[in-house]
C-alpha cells in the first residue's frame, strides 16, 4: 500500500518509527507503515508481534504499537492473545 501521507519526519535513517504522530491521519499512516512489516496469510505469536514492533521503532514502547495496530484493525488477535494475524484487505 502506498502512503499518501508523508511520514518521513517520524522515521529515522533506518526507517524505524521514532515517535507516534499525534495527528490521527498521520498516526494511521505510520501504523499502516508498521503493518506492512507483517506478512498476510501467516499467524504470529504475541512474542513475534512484539519482536517486529520492537524492531521497527526507537522509542521503547512496543506495547502501544501492538495495541494501536489491533485497535485500528491492522492486526487481529484471538481474545486470549494466543494468535495474531494480519486481516485480509
Amino acid at each position: 500500500m502506498e502512503h499518501k501521507i508523508n511520514i518521513d519526519k517520524f522515521l529515522d535513517d533506518h526507517g524505524k518509527i521514532m515517535q507516534l504522530p499525534q495527528k490521527q491521519t498521520i498516526r494511521m499512516a505510520a501504523l499502516c507503515y508498521l503493518a506492512e512489516k507483517f506478512e498476510s496469510d501467516r499467524n504470529y505469536t504475541e512474542k513475534e508481534v512484539n519482536s517486529i514492533c520492537e524492531e521497527w521503532h526507537t522509542f521503547g514502547d512496543y506495547f502501544i504499537l501492538r495495541r494501536e495496530l489491533i485497535d485500528n484493525g491492522l492486526l487481529c488477535r484471538e481474545p486470549n492473545g494466543s494468535r495474531y494475524w494480519k486481516p485480509k484487505n
